[in-house]
């Protein structure tokens, strides 16, 4: 099988999913704090079901969301990040991620993760904006899109949530050194 890494950064790689990664992320999507920082319901189908709905998924991807797995340099499989929303007349998407391998937080994966996201945003699509919520109480994730150059822009509530919305344009690309990951 052909390795489909589609990005490398410092730290991680991020390539297409594929259906082996499905019981990691059945698993993270079943976890009751995983979900609650990701201010979605947890998962409650059965493995079969939800593996036959992510290999359709697979097979047949939305046009409008890109998907990656996030892998360490040496293949550990620790998380996913996605871009969607992609709107290309307005040349924007929203960014969502998430490390599910509690082993990895706090170690600069999330942020060498969205680094290399953006970058291959901006490298190569015309999009000029890229945008995210994220729980107003998760300082954690605000820290980590702060130093990829995100800005706040704003506030939402839904379904019960608060969340700050944070924004990076194009022109803005890369962070000031002050930004970037230590």
């Amino acid at each position: 099988m052909i390795d489909s890494i589609i990005i490398k950064g410092d730290k991680v790689k991020l390539r297409e999913k594929r259906a082996a990664d499905a019981a990691c992320d059945f698993t993270w999507q079943s976890d009751v704090e995983l979900a609650d920082l990701d201010a979605a319901p947890r998962t409650n189908i059965s493995y079969q079901t939800y593996l036959a709905e992510y290999i359709r998924d697979i097979r047949f991807p939305i046009p409008t969301r890109r998907r990656f797995a996030i892998e360490t340099l040496d293949d550990v499989h620790i998380g996913n990040c996605t871009y969607y929303s992609i709107d290309e007349k307005r040349g924007e998407a929203e960014l969502g991620i998430m490390i599910g391998n509690r082993d990895y937080w706090d170690r600069g994966y999330g942020t060498g993760a969205v680094t290399a996201l953006v970058g291959h945003i901006f490298q190569q699509t015309r999009l000029n904006r890229i945008y995210l919520k994220t729980l107003e109480n998760n300082a954690r994730a605000q820290k980590c899109f702060a130093r990829c150059g995100f800005i706040p822009c704003g506030y939402m509530r839904r379904d019960g949530y608060s969340f700050l919305l944070m924004e990076l344009h194009r022109r803005q690309w890369p962070p000031s050194p002050a930004q970037q990951p230590i």
